[in-house]
């Protein structure tokens, strides 16, 4: 399942589809992320706050590079230049009897609409009950936020409940609905494991 990836970074590509790839963030990615945060600022406001300069890129993506209970993936543009189309990161994951984890995500303004982060949500979904072991994603969303609905629902996620005040966002806490999706849910026409692929559970993250 691996290719090299064609953008900044030099990961190679964790999963594929027919137009997107996944791989992991890198810090050589934090140019061409940032420029491609600061192109999208009009369609993230004020959903989604990504980093758009070089210090904050380096924080935030070495918390996902080198922290625990999480990961991150950027969606990359395949039959074209392996340029980064969206971004979409594994938050909270926890072992045990839980084996949870919380998907947050977001496209950039060149590759909005085209379908491009819903193949590329499709592919983590599979990595994550896959590779990573776990058993349920979560997705929390502000109620307005009608694209991020769209996408989850699309993605097959199903509305679970409601959870006033969940998140401090932009100054305030905000409503969330909570979507969610179970390994048992997911029907996939075939495994994505690759035996070079760790547990999480196994020490490795």
């Amino acid at each position: 399942m691996s290719e090299s990836a064609g953008s900044t970074g030099s990961a190679a590509l964790l999963a594929q589809g027919p137009r997107v790839g996944i791989r992991p963030f890198t810090y050589a990615d934090g140019p061409e992320f940032t420029a491609r945060a600061r192109e999208s600022r009009e369609l993230h406001s004020p959903w989604l706050f990504p980093p758009a300069t070089d210090e904050a890129y380096a924080a935030y993506a070495g918390a996902l590079i080198e922290g625990r209970g999480k990961a991150g993936f950027l969606v990359c543009d395949r039959p074209a230049d392996g340029a980064i189309a969206g971004f979409i990161n594994i938050n909270n994951m926890v072992a045990g009897a839980f084996r949870c984890g919380a998907l947050g995500y977001g496209a950039f303004a060149h590759a909005a609409g085209r379908g491009l982060m819903g193949e590329g949500l499709g592919l983590v979904v599979r990595y994550a009950f896959e590779a990573l072991e776990l058993h349920r994603l979560e997705i929390n969303v502000q109620p307005g936020n009608t694209a991020s609905i769209a996408l989850a629902r699309r993605c097959g996620f199903r509305l679970e409940g409601f959870s006033p005040d969940f998140l401090f966002i932009d100054g305030a806490w905000r409503d969330h609905q909570r979507w969610a999706l179970t390994a048992t849910d997911q029907v996939r026409d075939a495994p994505l494991r690759n035996p070079d692929w760790d547990s999480p559970w196994s020490g490795r993250r």
